[in-house]
């Protein structure tokens, strides 16, 4: 069975031309509790993000997540797209 062009998921992915660093919540950091954020972003085509889903991670450093990747800002693109995007949260980091 052949896929269709919507199923794809070798599509090229957006760039990303501002990041926001995601607030690590200090409770957190010390008491050495991190872990990957797992989110799905979806691009609106002037490269703002309109909307993010969580699809896994701790659910405290999840909303830390989702709130500094409404503010990031991707190439333009030709029409909406969505974004898997995972964020690693280590307390051992500086």
């Amino acid at each position: 069975m052949l896929a269709s062009p919507a199923q794809k998921t070798s599509k090229p992915e957006r760039k990303v031309l501002v990041s926001v660093k995601p607030q690590y919540p200090d409770v957190l950091r010390q008491s050495k509790i991190g872990g990957v954020v797992r989110l799905r972003a979806w691009i609106l085509p002037n490269g703002t993000v309109s909307n993010v889903e969580i699809l896994g991670g701790n659910p405290i450093l999840a909303e830390s997540a989702v709130a500094a990747v409404k503010q990031w800002k991707f190439a333009p693109g030709p029409t909406q797209t969505t974004d898997d995007i995972s964020l690693n949260f280590n307390p051992h980091a500086d």
